[in-house]
């Protein structure tokens, strides 16, 4: 097997034992998952935490992302749009909800990490404008500011931090999610407006 290929095999084979074990995991539970001897991990890489910054950047590349959104089709309704675009970033940082604290450990010092991190979430906010950009006519705000507020919700609704101090951010469906965005959170049909003031 090629440098390349033995490299990319490692790394997928750490991904799910990540997910499931965080950081500490032994380089021998990484081998019998990849189905080599542990020495062949370090003639890759030269420790195990470099293997575990190369999954940790995999993990988080926004790339799949990026190429899901740009295949919505635009044609369909602005509704249907951002349900598909939910569902698909929900699913890959559901995914990923258990790596969020391992970068703390691994990355801290590494600003190559962070900087992907920064350039992944300016990818999917503009891959997500362009979503919503055929009905920029409709919206009172941006595409670009409308982006932001959707995946500032799906954030809210996967990130753990957010489940637990906001409570019910964890419970929104993909359906709730965009709904709260296009429509707001008042209950239809709404009181009559001689009865009550919204102002």
């Amino acid at each position: 097997m090629a440098p390349d290929d033995r490299r990319a095999a490692l790394i997928a084979a750490t991904l799910p034992l990540l997910r499931e074990y965080g950081t500490a995991i032994s380089t021998r539970q990484i081998a019998e998952a990849a189905g080599v001897a542990e020495g062949t991990i370090f003639g890759v890489f030269p420790d195990k935490a470099s293997l575990l910054r190369a999954a940790l950047m995999s993990a988080f590349d926004p790339q799949p992302a990026v190429d899901a959104l740009a295949a919505i089709a635009t044609k369909a309704g602005l509704r249907a749009r951002l349900r598909e675009a939910v569902t698909t970033l929900r699913t890959g940082m559901c995914a990923n909800a258990n790596l969020m604290t391992a970068p703390r450990e691994l990355m801290a010092e590494d600003a190559e990490f962070r900087e992907r991190m920064i350039d992944g979430r300016r990818r999917m906010l503009a891959g997500l404008a362009a979503l919503i950009e055929p009905d920029r006519d409709r919206l009172r705000r941006s595409p670009e500011a409308t982006a932001q507020l959707l995946l500032m919700l799906i954030v809210a609704s996967v990130h753990r931090g957010f489940g637990q101090q906001g409570g019910e951010f964890g419970e929104m469906d993909d359906e709730e999610i965009v709904s709260d965005l296009l429509d707001g959170l008042l209950v239809r049909p709404s009181p009559t407006p001689s009865t009550e003031s919204l102002s």
